[in-house]
């Protein structure tokens, strides 16, 4: 083959490759085509609130049912985790078709349980969250003169300790011209894939949902006008929406109708941009404050880090080898600091073997947080694709136990001078110290909300195959990478350890003081951050900023390494040699300030959070989220701090 032939045979590659390029869309599903007629099917999600944190089944309430019956979507692993259950709904729409004054159902008479149970979830504030072409549904309020957005919309509204229902809802689809152009031969995601093709109807326009708004009303309708009313069939008299006006309260044995309205608009947005109004960045400024203030406190300890290597440390080596052996000998009595710990300070600490175990889940969870926010960061994981978050840490979590296991014998191995006698014991702790820990906290928080009936609560069948991830994907990894580990040359020390422990003298002030307070500046660097993560996760609000995110991630590690360092080198330099546990607290005492936050977020911002189950679901997920964050962090500090002390007493010369 010529230079040439070669030449255009690449050039051919990177064609077809850019054009698949241009072709795929990250951040969502790809584009679905409509033509004018064709039936757009609406689905429900779990309803969900603020106040309670517990999400509840969307017909757990009496709301009009499909005539085909109810049928579940297709779940993935993160949606179950996640407390969604997707469901079709009654709702119908023709694309391209406005239909108003549209009879859905008119329900039983209240029984007494079904009237409280609907007054209750009133009052709680439950939400509706209704999809369409995987887009929730989205409702703007004109507040104090600007638009509030909100996804999804109230059950109803409690007016005089009177209740109200939202039974009448008036929606606007925004649809925009399908474009053909690179469009073709891609498989659809979400809700409805689809495959689209190059042939068959593309001459036919057609449309994409770019939009979906909703405006929930209550509206009395006339008993004597729905008495021969059939689903789907037009009401009588013209429907007026009003959002601000209440006009169907709930009684015990009274009946309520639903009707809907739908109009369908062409809007400017093009199908890339449809996840705009749902992702806009709010406080960009903010996180670039917070980033600032990293920044500023990392510059802060690599000043100090610069200082002990470039003028204490190489100071103290240059006088110490300078002097002859009876030199030496001499003022021995008068060398103090890190020095006089040469015999001592690659003693193996107690419980070495849980360090290492901690050090290894530490690792893992660390690595599987960095993958997935690069991953998320990129638009692998958009909210577009539910679930999808969720699921993607679960599955790197399990496939980076070779990394776990590996770094666990490879550290006992170093510990034991080289024996790795065990390490397949070792193996198996890691593969089930953290997962263990876990299990144990979502199976207490489980038996709680199967006990409200929520749908939070993670399925028998779900706990089963969360079962079998660990034990047959996981557990197996884990032994591998304990194995590679044994292989591998473990980490010699440079001195000896004397046989005799030297005395440790007394200090001032105890040194966890110390520790612990260290823990205030990894989390200066990411407490700006964390209150949009909760936000999120308790608020309901869409999170997507993992570029800032995934900045900070790399900034806390930053600030992790130099903290651990120099609070390793403070206590050598007071002749405390038991270093290992107090690097790894150093830098994991930043999640004891992470927790206190969640108190201060469960107080003070979730101050309307009612009811025992939701405040224990809370402190529950928060202690997951804290015990997490530890292993993460204190592994990378202690790391970094057991490399620093391997180079530094490596570069002392010891006869």
């Amino acid at each position: 083959m010529t230079f040439s032939e070669k030449s255009k045979k690449i050039s051919f590659i990177f064609l077809v490759f850019f054009q698949c390029i241009n072709g795929f869309y990250l951040p969502g599903s790809f584009p679905h085509k409509y033509v004018v007629g064709d039936q757009l099917s609406v689905k429900v999600n779990s309803l969900t609130s603020i106040d309670t944190e517990l999400p509840y089944g969307y017909y757990s309430l009496p709301f009009c049912k499909p005539l085909e019956g109810v049928k579940d979507s297709a779940e993935n692993l993160g949606e179950l985790l996640m407390g969604d259950r997707i469901e079709n709904s009654p709702y119908r729409f023709k694309m391209y078709q406005n239909e108003s004054e549209i009879f859905l159902c008119k329900t039983k008479p209240l029984s007494a349980v079904e009237f409280n149970l609907l007054s209750e979830r009133i009052g709680e504030m439950y939400q509706v969250n209704l999809n369409l072409d995987n887009l929730p549904a989205i409702r703007y309020m004109n507040k104090d003169g600007y638009f509030v957005r909100f996804t999804g919309f109230p059950v109803g509204i409690k007016v005089q300790n009177v209740s109200y229902v939202f039974n009448h809802l008036k929606f606007t689809v925004l649809v925009h011209k399908y474009e053909q152009a690179n469009m073709a031969g891609v498989i659809g995601s979400g809700d409805g894939a689809e495959l689209i093709t190059t042939g068959g109807d593309n001459d036919v326009p057609g449309y994409m949902v770019v939009g979906f708004e909703v405006v929930p009303c209550s509206f009395q309708h006339k008993q004597d006008m729905i008495k021969s009313l059939s689903t789907y069939a037009k009401y009588p008299s013209q429907i007026k929406c009003d959002p601000v006006a209440v006009g169907m309260p709930i009684k015990e044995g009274a009946t309520v109708a639903f009707s809907y309205e739908v109009a369908f608009v062409e809007s400017d947005i093009k199908w890339p941009s449809r996840w705009d109004a749902y992702l806009k960045m709010e406080g960009s400024k903010v996180h670039w404050y917070s980033i600032l203030n990293s920044l500023m406190v990392i510059t802060f300890l690599a000043g100090i880090v610069l200082i002990i290597f470039l003028r204490t440390i190489r100071r103290d080596l240059a006088r110490y080898e300078e002097l002859d052996k009876e030199a030496q000998s001499e003022i021995n009595e008068e060398l103090s600091g890190w020095k006089l710990v040469v015999g001592d300070v690659f003693r193996a600490p107690i419980h070495h073997g849980l360090l290492c175990v901690m050090v290894a889940d530490g690792c893992r969870i660390l690595g599987m947080a960095f993958v997935t926010i690069f991953f998320a960061a990129l638009g692998f994981m958009s909210p577009a694709s539910r679930g999808a978050l969720i699921t993607g840490m679960l599955m790197f979590y399990m496939f980076l136990g070779i990394l776990a296991g590996f770094v666990a014998v490879w550290l006992y191995k170093t510990l034991n001078c080289g024996n790795s006698t065990g390490w397949s014991a070792v193996s198996w702790k890691v593969a089930c110290f953290f997962p263990g820990i876990a299990f144990l906290i979502l199976t207490v928080l489980n038996f709680l909300l199967w006990g409200s009936g929520s749908t939070g609560a993670i399925p028998v069948t779900t706990y089963i195959v969360l079962i079998l991830l660990w034990f047959f994907i996981s557990v197996p990894l884990t032994l591998v990478g304990g194995f590679l580990g044994t292989r591998a040359p473990h980490l010699e020390y440079p001195i000896r350890t004397n046989q005799i422990p030297r005395e440790i003298p007394t200090s001032r002030f105890p040194s966890w003081m110390l520790v612990l307070g260290a823990g205030t500046l990894p989390f200066g660097t990411l407490f700006i951050e964390l209150f949009f993560i909760m936000s999120s996760i308790w608020l309901g609000r869409v999170y997507y900023v993992f570029g800032f995110l995934l900045i900070v991630l790399l900034l806390l590690m930053v600030v992790c390494v130099e903290v651990s360092v120099v609070l390793t080198y403070m206590h050598l330099c007071v002749e405390d040699w038991r270093w290992w546990w107090k690097s790894f607290a150093a830098s994991g005492s930043v999640a004891l300030y992470i927790f206190f936050y969640s108190i201060n977020y469960l107080v003070f911002d979730l101050k309307n959070l009612s009811g025992t189950v939701s405040a224990m679901l809370f402190l529950g997920y928060s202690l997951l989220m804290v015990f997490a964050i530890m292993l993460a962090t204190g592994a990378i500090g202690f790391l970094a701090s057991f490399f620093f002390v391997h180079r530094l007493f490596s570069s002392v010369k010891i006869d």
